[in-house]
């Protein structure tokens, strides 16, 4: 080994591990007070990539948390005003019960006002949750949670759009009912005297013709009542008629005088045969009648349009309006005319129906009232026109309106009301248990991810404990090593004073 004076390598050698020693204690001392084993880029590049991507999942989903409690904060204001409606809805069936009575001897008008009262208010509540017919408030409730490998999957949906989730008294099937009036007397044989017997050894056949919504189109629905051998008391007239009819939204009751009545908003027309044998509930050859309960208008009998013929049928109401051309193609027969026109004034809630009251003529009937207009290229031809034009507005039902018609009608309606609402509560519910669960994930994600990256980004501090003490001994031993390492040359000096 040469001993030199000009380079001190024992020296730059101490120097080098003082420097590694120094850097290895504060990179030590930074992870202590830090807390992070990963303080700088350079301390781990790649753990310090997916210990950001798993505090980024951390931080969306924080996020979504508070999103979710958002949404059911959302859908829990959407069930209090549910649950307020179906409180309405109890309050208008009491009503409507309440008129349905033929020995109620109230004011019929004053439960109506306060029916129709309720009516609005179930509009009102329904436009404050956004749950209108028209409306877009909170119809697609959409919240983004995160911690999905998709953003469908880190997405929950709450849909209450279309008109089935529409709770306004309009989509629910209450607007147009009344709880006043309503229906059309077809009998004149008193069924709630108990000295009178029907049918007995007898039947009596009931023709309707209606405009089933369901179905959207006129249909004919024929009822036989039967009184076998010993005959049944009106009531049982009664509970045959209704069993055959409530499915198509139609009622029969005993009127004041005890004469069947026929009722409700649906719109329809009635031909009673006569009885093969016994007392039927009208004793005259044959009975029929449109329904009065509703607002009506029954045209002329038809007269058949030929080939250059016309007549222009405009229809209005609040919903809006409809205009119907019949030409000979589509104004040749009843049945074609009814079928044309429904296409055009179904959506208005206004029907044409063949009516049984005025043979080979129409019934233009509503649940609420409406304007018709007709103009015709010819003279006595079409239904309304003689020629020219004709107008004409219907404001209210017909007078000879039965007394517990619509109340009826208005029964039936709100029973289905309360089904249809009950539908909109499921989904609503349905939502709330979602956003629950998808926060119970979320959480559990949050708690997960967060390990994932402190076993990636924190300090173990029991070893990073133990490195200081090493690296202060170090560095220690490394001051004292270069110190003799500096003063190694002079022992060179020792070979020159010789």
């Amino acid at each position: 080994m040469s001993f030199s004076i000009v380079t001190n390598v024992a020296s730059m050698v101490a120097q080098e591990n003082l420097r590694v020693n120094a850097n290895f204690q504060q990179q030590t001392i930074n992870r202590l007070t830090s807390g992070y084993r990963i303080n700088a880029s350079g301390d781990d590049a790649a753990g310090l990539a997916v210990a950001n991507k798993y505090r980024s999942d951390v931080a969306e989903l924080d996020q979504g948390v508070r999103n979710a409690n958002d949404g059911i904060s959302t859908l829990q204001i959407v069930d209090g005003g549910l649950n307020n409606i179906a409180k309405i809805m109890d309050r208008l069936k009491t009503l409507a019960t309440q008129s349905s009575s033929t020995t109620f001897t109230g004011n019929r008008t004053v439960v109506n006002n306060e029916y129709q009262a309720l009516l609005g208010e179930i509009n009102r509540q329904a436009a404050n949750i956004g749950l209108v017919s028209g409306g877009t408030n909170n119809s697609l409730i959409s919240v983004y949670i995160g911690g999905g490998s998709t953003a469908a999957n880190a997405q929950v949906q709450v849909d209450l759009s279309g008109v089935s989730n529409r709770v306004d008294s309009t989509s629910l099937g209450v607007g147009a009912t009344s709880v006043s009036g309503g229906g059309t007397t077809i009998g004149n044989v008193d069924l709630n005297n108990t000295a009178n017997t029907f049918l007995t050894a007898g039947t009596q056949a009931f023709t309707f013709a209606l405009y089933d919504t369901n179905a959207a189109a006129t249909t004919t629905v024929s009822v036989t009542v039967t009184g076998g051998t010993g005959g049944i008391a009106g009531s049982g007239v009664l509970s045959q008629l209704n069993t055959a009819l409530s499915s198509y939204g139609v009622s029969a009751v005993a009127d004041s005088n005890g004469y069947v009545a026929l009722g409700g908003t649906r719109a329809f027309s009635v031909t009673v045969a006569a009885p093969t044998a016994g007392t039927g509930v009208k004793t005259a050859a044959t009975a029929a009648a449109d329904n009065a309960g509703v607002y009506r208008m029954a045209s002329a009998v038809l007269s058949a349009l030929t080939a250059g013929d016309s007549e222009v049928l405009t229809f209005g109401n609040a919903s809006g309006s409809a205009s119907v051309t019949l030409t000979s193609a589509n104004g040749d027969t009843v049945a074609h005319a009814v079928a044309a026109i429904n296409a055009q004034t179904a959506a208005l809630g206004i029907y044409a129906l063949a009516s049984y009251a005025t043979t080979s003529g129409l019934a233009i009937e509503s649940s609420s009232n409406f304007a018709m207009g007709s103009f015709g290229t010819t003279a006595s031809k079409g239904f309304f026109a003689t020629s020219g034009l004709n107008t004409a507005t219907v404001t209210s039902p017909d007078t000879t309106a039965t007394t517990t018609g619509n109340a009826l009608a208005a029964i039936a309606a709100i029973t289905a009301a309360v089904g249809s609402l009950g539908v909109v509560q499921g989904k609503v519910g349905t939502g709330q248990n979602k956003l629950a669960y998808s926060i119970n994930l979320a959480q559990s994600q949050i708690s997960n991810f967060s390990a994932a990256e402190s076993r990636i980004r924190d300090a173990d501090v029991a070893a990073e404990a133990a490195n200081l003490t090493k690296a202060s001994v170090m560095q220690q031993a490394s001051i004292a090593a270069m110190a003799q390492a500096n003063s190694a040359p002079q022992v060179v000096l020792a070979l020159l004073r010789g």
